[in-house]
């Protein structure tokens, strides 16, 4: 009790002396510690500091102008917008700048020339041998090409420079840049991927040895206003669509696009050279003729003007080369572009390339040693061994084996054989004239039925009749190159009849993977029985055969003068490219491949965004359906 009577005079005391050391603060009249005010002042201190330093930056800033974006910072914010926006924005840029030069301010985005030392595959090979790290100042080239990728570190831009299928990398920094920093900023301010640049520079390598230049200048010399596919490789774009009707950006955007057509192009010196070393002579024959012959093969039709005629596009130059080794011209050839108004599939397209050579005093025993020769030879160039992988479009990957010599299976023969296989006796088409007898035709859908082997599209002529049977039996097992040999005269109406064997011709069909590459044989040089198998094949046209030939009276004429013993070939170069580039489909292998017209796109608003107007333009999607709209004119 005693302790908590003494408790209030000691606490009065405490208040007392704490009293005595509290201080006024200036800044707002209140009443605290020492420790306190000298905290809260040193707080005031620092951020006084502070504003004065951010006071002085702002400063300073105001001063110099608005700064200026970094050399990434446009590409990289036009990467974020629609492709739309993207074009419209790229337009009105360079519409800006062709203005500016116009008017003398600036340099036009088409220049009209830029002056290379070396194409892109020329620098690689002048330069690959410097040394990682290395530059060589000392030399200056300019090149040129498409760049392909944008990207930036630090002060360093770089792009991948493309062109004849090499790459060079561009290491751009503002040291370097003879122009100085200001021109440095601008010009990779406004180079975007896709447009096409020329460099002025110093060769080297950068320090993991990718060979590059060190620019001393760079300019636009083509825009590329729209947005690329993003991304590297082989397959950025993928939609097959896109690709055969945008060539151009599939070529440029996907990695190795142009090696099959340089494949291509290897593949047709290579048959030139060969024909030429051999004493063949090129030559052109007409596209446009008055008679469609030369195959069999539904003809595209147009109209000569001037003499007010239809004429035909021509399916094969065969009757035009022949007359040439009438003329004396013994050894003859065409590379060139035949046309057939037929179906598009994987391995067919409207409009195809095709070699043909013509060989006086030659039969087609001479012919197959040739084609064996030159293409196996050919292939050998191209991948450095006679095997090739090819993947079909359905099915197992393939490996097809050129190595000569190649099967010959004469085709009659083939068919007994792989009908009697199955069960199916056919034992009858080995006798002479088979194909000849009245119940012919009978017989072979009898054996079309027994085999379960469905009928070919009307009409059902005995030479259409036995193609669709050798489809089925003896080509589709042709994996490897083989010859199906000895066709009935009634599937060859400009073939030789078959010195041994009646109702068969001199000739052969290369197969390879199941796809025709080379047909080839004995020509028909007797008028009579050309004029006689011309009339024949008119009976199939007269009852519907669209690929029938008909009667060429100048080439019998021709032959009347004289055709020498020949032997003529023809080979598809677009199947050929297929096989050694292991491409399926024929659209792969030719630049711009026939293509289904686009659906048309919806008919623009009509002008103006009043209420009017707008009115009329849902009257019109309504009337479109074939409803009278309630509203409108």
């Amino acid at each position: 009790s005693h302790s908590l009577a003494s408790q209030p005079a000691r606490n009065a005391s405490t208040m007392a002396d704490e009293a005595k050391n509290m201080v006024k603060d200036d800044v707002t009249g209140e009443m605290m510690s020492k420790n306190a005010l000298k905290k809260l002042q040193k707080k005031r201190a620092a951020d006084a500091k502070k504003a004065e330093k951010k006071a002085a930056a702002e400063a300073k800033a105001a001063a110099e102008g608005p700064k200026k974006k970094s050399s990434m910072a446009s590409a990289e914010a036009d990467d974020q917008l629609e492709p739309h926006q993207y074009f419209a924005n790229r337009c009105a840029a360079m519409q800006r700048q062709q203005l500016q030069s116009e008017a003398g301010k600036g340099v036009s985005p088409w220049p009209h020339k830029f002056q290379t030392t070396h194409t892109l595959p020329e620098y690689v090979a002048a330069f690959s041998g410097l040394a990682d790290g290395a530059r060589d100042d000392a030399t200056t080239v300019s090149i040129a090409g498409r760049a392909m990728r944008k990207a930036g570190q630090g002060k360093l831009i770089f792009y991948d420079l493309h062109g004849g299928g090499a790459k060079v990398q561009i290491m751009s920094d503002p040291r370097s840049y003879e122009e100085g920093s200001d021109a440095w900023e601008v010009i990779n301010d406004q180079l975007r991927r896709g447009d096409v640049v020329g460099v002025v520079g110093k060769p080297g390598k950068s320090k993991r040895g990718e060979l590059s230049i060190f620019p001393t200048k760079l300019q636009l010399l083509s825009p590329c206003l729209h947005m690329l596919p993003k991304g590297q490789g082989s397959m950025v774009l993928k939609d097959p669509d896109t690709r055969f009707r945008k060539r151009y950006l599939d070529l440029m955007v996907n990695e190795g696009g142009a090696q099959v057509f340089e494949v291509r192009s290897k593949l047709v010196r290579g048959v030139r050279k060969y024909l030429d070393d051999r004493g063949f002579l090129e030559v052109e024959t007409p596209m446009m003729n008055m008679v469609a012959g030369g195959a069999t093969a539904k003809p595209f039709v147009t109209h000569f003007n001037e003499l007010g005629i239809n004429v035909f596009m021509r399916v094969a130059p065969e009757l035009y080369l022949k007359q040439c080794v009438v003329g004396g011209l013994d050894r003859v050839y065409e590379i060139g572009r035949q046309f057939r108004n037929e179906g598009m599939d994987l391995t067919h397209n409207p409009e195809f390339t095709t070699c043909e050579f013509y060989m006086a005093y030659a039969d087609y025993h001479d012919l197959m040693d040739m084609t064996e020769e030159m293409i196996s030879g050919l292939v050998k160039e191209v991948h450095g061994t006679y095997k090739v992988k090819y993947k079909p479009m359905h099915g197992d990957e393939l490996e097809i084996d050129f190595s000569p010599p190649w099967p010959r299976i004469p085709m009659l023969d083939g068919l007994v054989e792989k009908l009697g296989a199955i069960g199916v006796d056919a034992k009858w088409l080995s006798a002479k004239g088979a194909l000849a007898l009245p119940d012919a035709i009978d017989k072979l859908k009898a054996a079309h039925k027994a085999a379960n082997i469905e009928f070919c599209a009307p009409p059902h002529t005995v030479a259409r009749l036995v193609d669709n049977l050798v489809g089925e039996l003896l080509e589709d097992n042709c994996v490897n190159p083989a010859f199906i040999t000895e066709h009935p005269a009634e599937m060859s109406p400009l073939a030789k009849y078959h010195r041994d064997k009646p109702g068969l011709t001199e000739r052969f069909e290369l197969f390879v993977a199941g796809k025709e590459l080379c047909n080839a044989y004995t020509e028909l040089n007797n008028p009579f029985v050309q004029r006689e198998r011309f009339a024949e094949q008119s009976k199939d046209v007269e009852a519907g055969d669209d690929e029938a030939m008909n009667k060429d009276e100048d080439f019998c004429v021709a032959l009347e003068h004289g055709l020498a013993p020949t032997g003529g070939w023809g080979c598809g170069i677009d199947r050929l490219t297929m096989f050694l580039t292991n491409k399926n489909s024929i659209r792969e292998v030719l630049l711009f491949p026939a293509m289904k017209p686009e659906a048309s796109p919806p008919p623009p608003p009509p002008p103006g965004d009043d209420a009017d107007a707008k009115i009329r333009a849902l009257c019109a999607q309504v009337a479109q359906f074939g409803v009278k709209p309630c509203c409108g004119p």
